[in-house]
């Protein structure tokens, strides 16, 4: 991002994503996160990211914009992508992430590491790769915990116990090979964590604080897990 100024609402130890499905306990790890001091991991916000990354994908990819960017010839009133070449990828994307940041996690002063959790990450489908891509270019110091659940638990939870198990057996399997490919990719800026080992067990969320770097409170770790969440069931 030549020539660009450093973001002005961008957390100063970086970013941290929770990639779930809905019911996988993923509420009880927000609120873990968000007990680190400094730490502010918002709730779902219906994919939003994922479609201002479509909007500097639809830029960034297009082989007519990058043909008149490349030209370096000004595009008259007749042509059909007139001012095509006055566009710039990465400046859309630096934009488009501050402004996520700016008013959508609208985090707190004091903020060392923002993020968000999302339980709609799998349905980039074919996308993923390229909104990896904008999160890894505009969200510095990004890394991604992994979230996943006894697939016969969540499907008897929430809205999933109305839906044919077919279906929901679909979904997760989906979700769950989507995510597989992330982590390939992410390498070691991704950590898988699994509801049933760790629920009741604080002890073994010790290597998420390692993964982020954090002290391990074995005992604030306790208290959060045995808090009852105000929603209902399991999240």
């Amino acid at each position: 991002m030549t020539g660009q100024t450093p973001p002005l609402h961008a957390p100063g130890d970086g970013h941290v994503f929770i990639v779930t499905y809905g019911r996988s306990g993923s509420t009880l790890l927000q609120n873990l996160l968000n007990s680190i001091p400094g730490y502010c991991i918002r709730g779902e916000n219906n994919n939003t990211l994922y479609h201002m990354a479509r909007a500097w994908e639809a830029v960034s990819a297009s082989e007519e914009m990058r043909g008149q960017r490349r030209s370096g010839q000004p595009t008259t009133r007749e042509h059909p992508w007139y001012g095509a070449e006055l566009v710039d990828p990465d400046v859309l994307g630096r934009d488009l992430a501050e402004t996520f940041r700016r008013d959508v996690l609208r985090s707190p002063p004091g903020t060392r590491v923002a993020g968000f959790k999302e339980i709609r990450f799998h349905l980039a489908g074919a996308h993923t790769g390229a909104y990896l891509d904008f999160i890894e270019r505009f969200f510095p110091g990004s890394r991604f915990v992994f979230n996943t659940r006894d697939h016969a638990a969540v499907a008897r939870s929430g809205w999933w116990a109305s839906m044919e198990p077919a279906a929901v057996k679909r979904e997760l399997e989906t979700a769950e090979k989507v995510f597989a490919r992330m982590r390939d990719r992410l390498g070691d800026r991704a950590l898988a964590l699994h509801y049933d080992d760790y629920v009741g067990r604080p002890q073994a969320l010790k290597p998420l604080f390692d993964f982020l770097d954090e002290p391990f409170d074995a005992a604030r770790v306790a208290q959060v897990i045995q808090r009852r969440l105000t929603h209902s069931g399991t999240d």
